[in-house]
């Protein structure tokens, strides 16, 4: 039976600007996405039942709820193996922290299975899918830098020079349902013009989350003595970009006990995709 693990890669969303609010309540909104070299581990193992097991770190999640197990049953109609499959997580990104971990691994799971249960649909018609499981899930099926317009789901491909972050987790869980209904969340940002520059954006969720919970303004705060902070989609992570990873690692290391973070760096590609790509070359062998 075959097994296929893969790294189901972070995000920042190194800007989030909200442009207006449709009739139908979602929000037209601008942001970068950049995928980092740091995710959650799921292993993928195919079984003789017909069925979806996930073990592993699950926090307790109703399997029918669990992003990782709608993406396998989303798959179902287009498998051409008469196998099953059993997930294994090794959660290592927190959940509410706005680094997509839940949207990250419903992606990897479709890049996955896709490959195992022989569906062979296109990056295009596996990013459809995902989009009905969450607005995120498809830059990560796709795996690249990328601008995000529309409600989320409008993708262009951008490039970025390779940086270095601090990424920190105030443990604060902050709910995106929570942060796009509030009354005072700003929604009024006018559309990026032609030539701009990342210094010229901002998150504008960032003021609200901090009102809302004061451990994501002290986290920005402790941040910006040693590099400009900025949090991440609707928090609470948030990141500060250095010259190096032992730059990174250094502040790190300074790091308030009741915090936790992690050092990384940006990747034009998905970690997962050339997971997948070697796993690929070597079966071929």
């Amino acid at each position: 039976m075959k097994t296929l693990t893969l790294t189901a890669p972070a995000k920042l969303n190194l800007f989030l600007h909200i442009n207006g609010r449709r009739a139908d309540g979602y929000h037209e909104l601008e942001t970068l996405f950049t995928m980092l070299e740091y995710g959650d581990e799921l292993t993928f193992s195919l079984i003789k039942q017909d069925i979806v097991e996930i073990g592993g770190d699950v926090a307790g999640i109703p399997l029918q709820e669990n992003l990782i197990y709608r993406a396998a049953e989303a798959l179902r109609p287009y498998k051409q193996s008469p196998f099953g499959a059993h997930v294994q997580l090794v959660k290592k990104l927190p959940m509410g922290g706005g680094v997509g971990g839940g949207s990250s691994d419903a992606a990897t799971t479709l890049l996955a299975l896709n490959t195992l249960w022989q569906c062979d649909l296109s990056l295009d018609q596996l990013a459809d899918i995902g989009l009905s499981l969450g607005a995120d899930v498809p830059v990560f099926v796709r795996g690249k830098t990328a601008l995000a317009q529309g409600v989320g789901e409008e993708l262009s491909p951008y490039t970025l020079a390779t940086k270095h972050y601090l990424v920190v987790f105030p443990n604060v869980h902050v709910g995106t349902v929570e942060v796009f209904t509030h009354p005072e969340l700003p929604r009024n940002t006018p559309k990026l013009s032609e030539g701009w520059t990342i210094d010229q954006t901002h998150n504008d969720c960032q003021a609200l989350v901090k009102k809302l919970y004061p451990e994501v303004e002290k986290t920005l705060s402790w941040l910006l003595k040693y590099a400009p902070s900025r949090m991440t989609g609707t928090g609470g992570c948030c990141f500060a970009e250095f010259d190096s990873a032992q730059a990174a690692q250094r502040v790190l290391e300074q790091l308030p006990s009741h915090w936790t973070g992690f050092v990384t760096q940006s990747a034009s590609e998905s970690i997962a995709h050339r997971q997948l790509a070697a796993w690929r070359k070597d079966e071929v062998k």
